[in-house]
């Protein structure tokens, strides 16, 4: 007989079996009523790995009697789709079929553009899984004739009966007993970080490396399933949704003031080994976030990530763990960012104007042309400040930066209404 995972073989058989999903598969839930009418539409499953999309499409074709293929768009071909609708009609397909196209996002454009023949067919039903969002990486074309649903992370509480039962086949395979330490099968469940397949895959490698007690039973410690389900509940992909996710979740999470988010999203991006991507976030954090309320802020976050990239990992978490608690219980000011997007604004639509004659440069003379500069310099007078003109005539009077609220603008705000008499 051959080796079967315990993944494969403890797929669900019906729809309740099913672990999480139940905002599309619970009771009333859409996907579900759409299933149960076997009137299956073409449809995309987007979500993360071992949350379902298989074990559902599984389902739907034993629900529709319709033959299943599977393919994957990493290594199939066009020639392989071709193959597959060539069995409609023959006794390997007599009701049709149900193709699954797992990684849709790995077929580029012109292969997509090849399945609207499948799609239009009302004896192939296409159901495309992928890890990415739909609407970034599949062709319109295909979308605008499919379903997309999401299928979300398990929670821990959902995926622990399914651990529960993966130690249970497990035991009757080897023909002997688990005995779990208490709390073992709760960590690998909330370790799995959402991933079913992964939890099912530690309990399987615990019970084969399990030693047997003096009563035979085969004992689960603790310490063994913290082992064999460590790092397995991140996710990340330095090219795909959850890099910027994180990298969005950290810098809001900054921006917010919110020391122990900010904190998290950076383990997450340390755990993966991306000390870019938290670098350059704390860096923009800095002026963006932080700003004119505390301007000594920049030039210590980057003195925190220098310290950083010296280090290498793991000590670099030092640094960065300072960075961002100082980042996130500094005041906060958007003034220099709201200040240059508005200058920006103004550059892009046109709005230049020609120099004011005295802040240009003195090569303007050396054409022989006899006119006054009347530039004012400034280190000349009280104060080191004189009333002059510097924006163009186009953009006289126009202001970009607002002093914030904070104690540091508002300082420097009197400092200048002082000096200018206003």
């Amino acid at each position: 007989m051959s080796y079967r995972p315990l993944a494969d073989s403890i797929r669900p058989e019906t729809l309740d079996q099913v672990v999480g999903q139940r905002h599309i598969l619970g009771e009333g839930g859409l996907l579900r009523r759409i299933i149960e009418s076997g009137q299956i539409p073409n449809l995309v499953f987007y979500g993360p790995s071992g949350t379902g999309k298989t074990t559902v499409a599984n389902l739907i074709a034993r629900q529709t009697n319709r033959t299943l293929r599977r393919l994957n768009a990493t290594t199939a071909s066009l020639s392989d789709v071709k193959d597959v609708i060539g069995e409609v009609g023959t006794l390997m397909a007599p009701n049709g079929v149900l193709l699954y196209l797992d990684e849709i996002q790995y077929f580029n454009k012109k292969q997509q553009q090849s399945l609207l023949e499948v799609i239009e067919r009302g004896d192939v039903t296409l159901i495309a899984s992928t890890t990415e969002n739909p609407y970034f990486y599949v062709y319109n074309a295909v979308l605008s004739r499919s379903s997309v649903f999401e299928f979300k992370p398990v929670e821990s509480a959902d995926a622990v009966p399914a651990v529960e039962r993966g130690f249970r086949l497990m035991a009757e395979r080897l023909g002997g007993a688990a005995e779990l330490e208490e709390g073992v099968a709760a960590h690998i469940a909330a370790a799995c970080g959402g991933d079913v397949r992964k939890a099912l895959n530690a309990v399987e490698l615990l019970m084969n490396a399990a030693p047997p007690g003096p009563d035979g039973a085969l004992r689960i410690t603790l310490a063994d399933a913290r082992a064999a389900a460590q790092r397995s509940a991140m996710r990340y992909d330095r090219a795909g949704d959850d890099h910027y996710d994180t990298a969005s979740a950290l810098m809001k999470s900054l921006r917010g003031s919110d020391p122990d988010a900010a904190l998290h999203y950076l383990a997450r991006l340390l755990e993966a080994g991306d000390l870019t991507t938290a670098i350059r976030r704390i860096l923009c954090s800095a002026s963006e976030d932080v700003g004119m309320a505390y301007p000594q802020a920049a030039a210590i976050v980057k003195a925190c990530a220098d310290s950083a990239l010296q280090l290498g990992l793991p000590e670099a978490k030092l640094p960065l763990a300072q960075a961002v608690v100082l980042l996130a219980t500094a005041p906060k000011s958007n003034s220099v960012c709201a200040a240059i997007d508005a200058a920006l604004a103004d550059v892009r639509a046109g709005k230049t104007g020609d120099y004011p004659r005295h802040l240009q440069n003195v090569h303007a003379d050396s054409a022989g042309l006899e006119r006054d500069q009347g530039y004012l310099y400034p280190h000349n007078y009280p104060s080191h400040w004189v009333k002059q003109q510097y924006l163009p005539d186009l953009l006289q009077g126009v202001r970009y930066y607002e002093y914030g609220e904070n104690k540091s603008e508002q300082a420097a705000r009197r400092y200048w209404d002082a000096i200018r008499g206003e």
